[in-house]
């Protein structure tokens, strides 16, 4: 198996891509704690929902110190959890702003300074931010959400040079997915999804575990040669 006996944290594990990557883990034998505003039940025993809000930083310090007195260590970070509020730029309120930049970014931020230290003193880990094309290209009425995920890409590359100055083989990668057929994306009609599948090389939407399988890989050691990389899954989009 090819997370054999790793400890997986991931964000947003509660549905859509975040859960399929927990199921995909597990199956490779990592202990997956799928992180989510809300605890998710799973079947298999091996993965653990925990409620916490990625924005509350003193519930994020238990949280890891609860893992790592569980489990002696994490392995694996995935930075998941992310929201919508999406506005062309003259109405965009500030609260959508805010809401949008506390979750896909600052969140990311946080779970990432809880938990490298405990992967630096460990010597190993992988570190995946998930992005989005959006982050890549942009899109009309996502200005926060562009921000964010361009925002996620930047502190990789930012983290991927600091976790690796002292020695430590700490990876940091993003993935950028395309538009992906998940619960939210099955209430889009098909007058706004098909122009989309036109501007797809592949010529349709990507599944959920299309983009688990290219977590996998950058979580496993078979990736140990690469930090530092945005992955773009996204069928050939080009917005």
């Amino acid at each position: 198996m090819r997370l054999q006996d790793k400890v997986a944290v991931v964000t947003g594990g509660a549905q859509g891509i975040g859960r399929s990557i927990c199921e995909t883990f597990e199956k490779q034998g990592a202990k997956v704690i799928a992180v989510d505003m809300n605890a998710a039940e799973f079947e298999q025993a091996n993965i653990k929902g925990y409620a916490l809000n990625v924005t509350d930083r003193a519930a994020i310090e238990v949280f890891v110190e609860t893992i790592v007195k569980e489990y002696g260590k994490i392995d694996i970070l995935v930075n998941n959890a992310g929201i919508t509020r999406d506005a062309l730029i003259n109405k965009m309120t500030e609260d959508m702003w805010d809401a949008v930049i506390n979750v896909n970014l600052k969140g990311v931020f946080n779970m990432t300074q809880f938990i490298s230290p405990v992967m630096m003193e460990n010597g190993a880990g992988s570190i995946i931010n998930i992005a989005s094309v959006v982050g890549e290209y942009g899109n009309v009425g996502q200005s926060n959400y562009a921000a964010t995920k361009a925002g996620v890409i930047g502190m990789m590359k930012t983290w991927a040079k600091e976790f690796s100055r002292k020695g430590a083989a700490v990876r940091v990668n993003s993935i950028a997915p395309g538009y992906v057929n998940t619960e939210m994306m099955k209430t889009v009609p098909d007058k706004v999804l098909d122009p989309i599948r036109a501007k797809t090389m592949l010529g349709r939407l990507g599944e959920p575990q299309e983009i688990a399988n290219a977590v996998l890989f950058l979580a496993s050691d078979e990736s140990s040669f690469v930090t530092g990389h945005n992955l773009s899954v996204n069928g050939g989009l080009r917005l």
